[in-house]
């Protein structure tokens, strides 16, 4: 039996908690949470099970070394201990991120630039050849963590952000980041248990992740490629039995999901990308002012959006929000609506009461995820 080991998922500001119940749901083990992170222990099985499925994970590391250093001479001396031919050769292409919390290391492209010459002088020494550095499209990614003066050496088992599910070719202005629409959904209750809707869908993103949720298609089953996939000891067989394993547990969706838009390209971009996630039978996407709709179901609505704010687009900010609040008022009862905004001034037009408000952050941008509950009588109340 496989030996587990230590992981830790990175995340966004605030979806610590949705990330670890991912994780246990998922069957991680001594599951802990962090700042931005949660570690977890799993085999190497369960590293390919994680890359696959998580939603808001950024990304999965393997820490492989930790010691201790206070200078760069330290720094390079300890980097040089790891024998580096266990995990890649001479003709693999790498890259290097840092993470620096410290009063030794200030400058995290010195920390990279100490630790690149560290990898390749072992490697030189070792094999006689020198390896190259790819900053763009890296066979193999290591990720530096200093704490004070404590080092954390990972592997990273991703590659590339996890927010690249690999179905988005075509965005609009300001589209959102797929882990920050998969967190956003799951913080606001979504798990497909009825219609759902996207007012201003733009290129797509709420839609598609909301329809994988619902049927439990795995977040990252698009990506053309991992991290892990380059490593020495990949192995091919385990992954596509565990991906074979994941898609088998798909589930049926018996409701609809929807989007409009009012821009007839963010509703041809919404198309293109739905089709890549291979979701056309369960999303459907029409050019409409939201502004001048109803509900169109019977049954309860669950409505997610993320509608501009003026550092994206010209909008009168008090109309455009007004006309949010009075639309939801007067034509969607028996719905609940959920928003994000970076504009926390915008809110006081809706002229609605939110039963929620989420710190969030949308880039650099701190935001706010804000609930409405809209009965019969809403509109009275309001």
């Amino acid at each position: 039996m496989e030996k587990n080991f230590k992981m830790l998922a990175k995340t966004m500001f605030g979806f610590e908690e949705v990330l670890a119940k991912e994780l246990k749901d998922l069957g991680a083990q001594q599951v802990v949470t962090g700042t931005r992170n949660v570690s977890f222990f799993g085999d190497q099985g369960f590293m390919y099970k994680a890359n696959l499925c998580l939603r808001t994970a950024i990304k999965i590391l393997k820490p492989i070394y930790s010691f201790k250093a206070r200078n760069d001479e330290q720094l390079y001396q300890q980097i040089r201990k790891v024998n580096w031919q266990d995990y890649f050769g001479p003709t693999t292409t790498f890259a290097l991120d840092a993470t620096i919390f410290s009063d030794f290391f200030n400058h995290s492209q010195y920390v990279i630039h100490k630790v690149k010459d560290a990898i390749v002088d072992q490697l030189r020494e070792s094999t006689g050849e020198r390896p190259s550095i790819d900053t763009l499209h890296p066979n193999f990614q290591i990720n530096i963590h200093i704490q004070g003066d404590q080092c954390t050496l990972s592997l990273d088992s991703s590659g590339g952000s996890l927010h690249l599910r690999g179905y988005r070719t075509d965005t609009n202005i300001a589209p959102i980041n797929e882990v920050l629409a998969a967190g956003l959904l799951l913080q606001s209750g979504w798990k497909g248990q009825s219609d759902f809707l996207d007012p201003m869908c733009g290129s797509g993103t709420f839609l598609i992740e909301a329809a994988m949720i619902a049927c439990n298609i795995p977040a990252n089953i698009n990506r053309r490629e991992f991290g892990f996939q380059h490593w020495n000891d990949y192995d091919e067989k385990l992954f596509e039995v565990i991906e074979n394993a994941l898609l088998k547990r798909m589930t049926n969706f018996n409701y609809t999901i929807v989007g409009y838009d009012k821009a007839p390209s963010a509703i041809a971009k919404a198309k293109e990308n739905i089709k890549n996630a291979n979701l056309e039978e369960f999303i459907k996407v029409s050019h409409e002012d939201f502004f001048k709709t109803e509900k169109n179901t019977s049954g309860p609505l669950h409505i997610v959006f993320n509608p501009p704010y003026d550092e994206r687009l010209s909008i009168d900010i008090e109309t455009f929000y007004g006309d949010i609040g009075n639309t939801l008022k007067r034509g969607y009862s028996n719905s609940v609506a959920w928003f994000i905004t970076a504009n926390l001034e915008a809110l006081k037009f809706v002229g609605l009461r939110p039963s929620r408000k989420i710190k969030t952050f949308n880039g650099k941008l701190e935001a706010r995820f804000v609930k409405y509950e809209l009965y019969e009588g809403s509109k009275r109340r309001g």
